[in-house]
């Protein structure tokens, strides 16, 4: 085992980077994904945007369309992600019920306004050790919750 893939799933584009022994950068790719501002204040992203971009820069730096290909070279695989862009799946599909709310939509800020102003502010800190903030995934998975066409009766199922 000759590598560690890299996959890097960033707010604008996806990035894999092959890397030797030596932690040497031996090849990488890299290819942007659409940012979607339905309105201001809001950023979305298409979860099967980003499934394909990172796929595709994948197979590139393994040569997957290559011969021979790196596959069976690689030790290991790293991942870093988005962290708090937050998506709902279709648990059945395995498809997303809608656009990914990303980690710097501002949606959700009245919602944590008004929590803050009920005094939900300090067991929200005991509980997860977080700022109430709309940055936060919690309330973007209400929101998706409760704008999206069937969401709360297929999370039922």
């Amino acid at each position: 085992m000759q590598y560690i893939l890299a996959l890097d799933q960033g707010t604008t584009s996806s990035r894999a980077i092959l890397f030797d022994r030596q932690g040497r950068s031996v090849k990488t790719a890299q290819k942007e994904f659409r940012q979607i501002f339905p309105q201001p204040g809001w950023v979305e992203h298409d979860a099967n945007e980003i499934w394909q971009t990172q796929r595709e820069v994948m197979e590139q730096v393994l040569g997957l369309s290559d011969t021979p290909a790196l596959v069976n070279q690689v030790a290991g695989i790293a991942i870093t992600n988005q962290r708090e862009t937050t998506v709902l799946w279709d648990r059945r599909t395995g498809e997303p019920v809608a656009n990914a709310i990303v980690w710097q939509d501002r949606r959700t800020a009245d919602t944590c306004d008004t929590m803050r102003k009920q005094g939900h502010t300090p067991l929200l800190q005991e509980k997860t050790g977080l700022v109430l903030d709309a940055y936060f995934s919690a309330t973007k998975l209400a929101w998706l919750l409760d704008h999206t066409p069937g969401a709360r009766a297929s999370r039922a199922r």
